[in-house]
């Protein structure tokens, strides 16, 4: 199978859709699948207004067509609703090629969070966008639930991984900071609640790795914490095993990819009881979900590194390009006429 994925995320991004889809290339290429990926590498960029550190490519659906004909995948995967998804999605509908999307981002909640945009609204704009698809693909039961009432169709599980011999427990910490240490790692940005973590009244320390638009602001309201900057591969591996707790503030996120890491290196987690965190975490006993987010850091701090361990071999990257496969060729077998855009649907 020759297979096409078209994503406006990706390097020098550092987020969980972009480690997603890398690794699940890397498996499908493992398999002897031909993966081509459709970037903004090497296409003219513009930056995201307000978030200068994510470009984004300025790309046709013509051009667009003409890339497809030329590399001929027997399936496309849109993975975004950025400007390379939107030209993808529009160059397949034209030409009758069978995709399907997947729903990685909150936007109606990232969105609002910026601008008084309702919530609705932005649903409507990506209902239209996904359901033209042959299948829409989300991450956790709680998000299918949730895109099914909205009125999203044919929306398919597709569960994450983690690299579980880079992300393990060590013995040796890299921070010589007071414990017990709590550790945030991710995105930079106001939609990730990190204010609500920094304000908390905790003992020892508190550690965000990662880069983004609210870092300054967040660094001159919360002198005490500690900002490590992006961080990747063994380095970010090295300072998860070196934390006693991983705290996840967002309340917006789809899964967290981070959760996995996290837990992968021993670390337990500490959340609200909301979306990712949910899923991931639930009642496995691997970390601690509570409404009072401080009382979640310090229960956390009493589960075993081996058990937030145990919790993460749960998940790999090979059962989820496992299930990615699986979705493609049930969308393949799905049988209708060629998909056609249908106008923006009202909120139902």
């Amino acid at each position: 199978m020759r297979l096409a994925i078209a994503t406006d995320a990706w390097h020098p991004q550092v987020n969980g859709v972009v480690r997603s889809l890398q690794a699940t290339a890397a498996e499908l290429g493992r398999i002897g699948i031909a993966v081509t990926m459709i970037t903004p590498e090497g296409r003219r960029t513009i930056a995201l207004p307000s978030y200068p550190d994510i470009r984004l490519a300025l790309v046709g659906a013509t051009a667009m067509g003409r890339h497809l004909e030329a590399i001929r995948p027997d399936h496309v995967h849109i993975a975004t609703e950025g400007p390379i998804g939107l030209a993808v999605r529009r160059a397949c509908l034209r030409q009758g090629r069978l995709f399907t999307t997947s729903f990685h981002t909150r936007f109606p909640d990232y969105l609002a969070a910026r601008l008084p945009v309702p919530r609705g609204l932005t649903f409507a704009a990506l209902r239209w966008f996904h359901n033209a698809s042959h299948g829409v693909m989300v991450a956790t039961d709680g998000l299918a639930d949730e895109l099914t009432g909205r009125g999203f169709q044919r929306v398919m599980r597709w569960s994450r991984g983690v690299d579980a011999s880079l992300y393990h427990p060590r013995e040796i910490s890299i921070l010589d900071l007071p414990r017990p240490i709590f550790l945030s790692v991710g995105r930079v940005a106001v939609e990730k609640n990190l204010d609500e973590f920094l304000s908390l009244d905790l003992p020892g320390s508190c550690v965000v790795v990662g880069d983004g638009p609210a870092k300054a602001e967040l660094q001159a309201r919360h002198a005490g914490a500690t900002f490590l900057g992006t961080r990747t591969g063994e380095d970010l591996a090295r300072l998860y095993a070196s934390a006693d707790v991983f705290v996840f503030p967002s309340r917006t996120d789809t899964f967290g990819i981070v959760l996995l890491e996290a837990l992968a290196s021993g670390l337990p987690v500490a959340a609200y009881p909301a979306g990712g965190p949910l899923d991931v975490i639930g009642t496995s006993g691997a970390g601690v979900l509570s409404h009072d987010l401080r009382a979640a850091c310090l229960a956390a701090l009493a589960i075993p590194k081996a058990q937030a361990r145990a919790h993460a071999m749960r998940f790999s990257w090979t059962e989820s390009t496992r299930q990615f496969l699986a979705n493609i060729e049930a969308a393949r077998t799905y049988t209708r006429a060629a998909p056609r855009a249908e106008p923006l649907a009202s909120t139902p």
